[in-house]
């Protein structure tokens, strides 16, 4: 694991290039720096060592020092890969497991990816051909970020690499915004900088010396056909693979050890683990939240006392003011309630471990997250005439209060009420944009030149994209297509690279791997959704490793009480923070309609809790990214 950054182009000679990229990924890889430079070129990177302590320095390179390489990741496979190449007749001068992907390209050349299993972001140098090969792996576990500017290329793991090379890549994506308040996403390959891409899970680029890639998808997942058999055949099925996953995710020269959150998910990995793969006092790591409702440490302690784990439980310390600026500067864009959790439980975890194992992926592989059964429950309660859900039954809706929890029951009724006069994937995207900013909240957001700059842009698009795009998928496998297309790698997945990385630790995902992937879409929707029971099969397995008392409760999610638990501190941020906007000073936001979100919010008559929270984060953002506040000032600014 680490940070790579580099450029092609007609300065790669100029020492500065790297003297500029590479400090600003030191927490990525506070191991070690390694540097290439040529006339066309110029590779870096900062090591977290894992594998081959010793050495695994990069950029690797091969026999006759026409190919270097820089790697963010891990390739499990290298194994299986290097007896193979070996085989061919080719010399590997290192035990790195990264080496293999110098020695697929001179075998395979770009169709070198079809090889790998593992999580990755590499960039290969081709000092003949004078070409730049990047790729990103399968389901975009790891970051991969360019920019074209002054005729030159340039690439880093984080953004803040580009803009400390580039400063003036430092301006607003206004497009980005506008998805990020839709959908609190910003969809690859747009990021919150118009100069910025990133590129997509599942694709590589090659670029020359005219610094203009060419970008193409290497890989995407298939839903049919369909795998066929009893219940117990498959839950026998996904067992094996999830095994050799796990098996896969352990290779490591350095310790190991899982996050034990009490969820399904981190539960059924450890159980798996303690009961094929690992000696008993294997380490696990949870947070305690200091408000029992929310609070999810008990089920993990029961856990690890059960499966014989060396537990760890620490006290997630709740500091909004002093913990945002931090959150927003790692992860160059705006922020979750999840980074807070995530960045405080790296923290903790760092401290006995250098790799650790999530559950990451589960809920878009297995089918985990309500609206996949809602969908369903809204195209039924779709045939009732419209003239009676629109004329009788949704004014009735809205006389119900709006409720001060997003999942309430009167929420859940006006959610599937505007869900049933939609179809197909305008249902979905607005299935996630309800509790968000829809398309009237938003335009009554922004500025009118604002809205006139956004007139064309439809923020949903990259949702109701691969929804459609799956050809002859059910509803079932359109909505979990477009969520590992999209949410996934962008968000829970991007929130765990950067609050791990901030401190210098590993975070594997077995359940995102692509061979685990590959086989749980094909599996049949009611193995996933049956009725209203989420992840059907992955539940029967874990009833094999697990008291169906500890795992049969309702889902609660890590970050998701936030807004909610940390009320007072909110309070405050948004008294102190919003009606002095700069987006609204900048003329990009209107003052009116976020003070109204703001008093309706504080005086308990609607629940903007998720909005407001978009808003503020957005806000520290921008102050800090375009207008250049330093993480010290902000801090201080927020604190006052």
């Amino acid at each position: 694991m680490c940070g790579i950054a580099g450029m092609v182009g007609p300065r790669a000679r100029h020492a500065d290039v790297l003297d500029r990229l590479l400090p600003a990924l030191a927490h990525r890889g506070p191991d070690d720096e390694g540097r290439y430079q040529d006339d066309y070129a110029a590779l870096g990177q900062r090591r977290l060592s894992i594998i081959d302590l010793a050495g695994g320095h990069q950029p690797l390179f091969n026999a006759d020092k026409t190919l270097f390489l820089v790697a963010n990741g891990e390739i499990y496979n290298y194994r299986e890969l290097r007896k193979d190449l070996e085989a061919r007749g080719h010399r590997f001068l290192t035990h790195s497991d990264c080496e293999s992907i110098l020695h697929l390209y001179q075998e395979y050349g770009e169709d070198c990816l079809s090889h790998l299993r593992g999580m990755f972001a590499f960039a290969l140098w081709d000092t003949r051909k004078r070409v730049l090969f990047a790729a990103r792996d399968h389901l975009g576990q790891k970051p991969l970020f360019y920019a074209q500017h002054g005729g030159a290329f340039f690439f880093a793991s984080e953004i803040k690499a580009l803009l400390a090379a580039e400063p003036s890549l430092r301006e607003l994506d206004l497009t980005a915004l506008d998805q990020y308040f839709a959908l609190r996403v910003i969809a690859a390959p747009r990021s919150m900088f118009r100069g910025v891409r990133k590129l997509p899970p599942g694709h590589a680029l090659s670029v020359g010396l005219d610094a203009t890639p060419r970008i193409w998808r290497y890989w995407s997942n298939a839903y049919r056909p369909k795998i066929t058999g009893s219940d117990d055949e498959l839950t026998d099925a996904l067992e094996a693979e999830i095994l050799t996953a796990l098996r896969l995710h352990l290779a490591s020269d350095v310790p190991v050890g899982a996050f034990l959150s009490g969820g399904l998910d981190s539960s059924l990995i450890v159980a798996l683990l303690m009961r094929h793969c690992v000696a008993p006092g294997f380490p696990t790591f949870t947070l305690s939240v200091p408000h029992a409702g929310y609070d999810e440490a008990p089920y993990a302690r029961q856990i690890a006392q059960l499966l014989g784990t060396d537990h760890h439980e620490g006290q997630l310390q709740l500091n909004l003011a002093q913990s945002l600026p931090a959150l927003v500067w790692h992860l160059d864009e705006p922020s979750d309630a999840l980074a807070l959790c995530m960045y405080e439980l790296a923290q903790f975890t760092r401290r006995s471990v250098k790799v650790v194992i999530g559950g990451d992926g589960g809920d878009e592989t297995f089918g985990g997250y309500d609206r996949y059964y809602g969908y369903s429950l809204a195209a039924t309660y779709a045939r009732v005439p419209r003239g009676l859900r629109t004329g009788l039954i949704g004014p009735l809706l809205n006389l119900l209060p709006a409720g001060r929890w997003y999942k309430s029951m009167s929420h859940q009724l006006r959610w599937l009420q505007r869900m049933s006069l939609l179809e197909g994937g305008a249902r979905y995207a607005q299935s996630l944009s309800y509790f968000y900013f829809d398309t009237a909240t938003r335009a009554s957001l922004f500025s009118p030149a604002s809205l006139e700059a956004l007139r064309n842009f439809d923020p949903e698009n990259c949702i109701k994209e691969p929804f459609e795009r799956l050809a002859g998928g059910s509803a079932l496998d359109r909505m979990l297509y477009a969520d590992a297309e999209v949410r996934l790698a962008d968000h829970p997945v991007m929130i765990t690279d950067r609050m791990t990385m901030a401190h210098g630790l590993e975070a594997r995902s077995p359940f995102m791997d692509h061979k685990l992937a590959e086989f749980a879409a094909r599996l049949p929707d009611d193995a996933k959704v049956r009725g209203k029971t989420l992840r059907f099969l992955q539940r029967r397995l874990a009833d094999r490793y697990l008291p169906r008392s500890l795992m049969d409760r309702p889902k609660q999610g890590f970050a998701v009480g936030m807004p909610y638990l940390l009320r007072d501190e909110y309070r405050r941020l948004y008294g102190g923070i919003l009606p002095r906007s700069q987006l609204v000073a900048d003329g990009i936001l209107r003052a009116e309609p976020m003070r109204r979100l703001v008093d309706e919010h504080l005086a308990g008559r609607a629940d903007h809790g998720n909005r407001l929270w978009l808003l503020l984060n957005a806000e520290v953002w921008y102050r800090m990214q375009i207008q250049g506040l330093s993480l010290p000032d902000l801090t201080t600014q927020l604190a006052a």
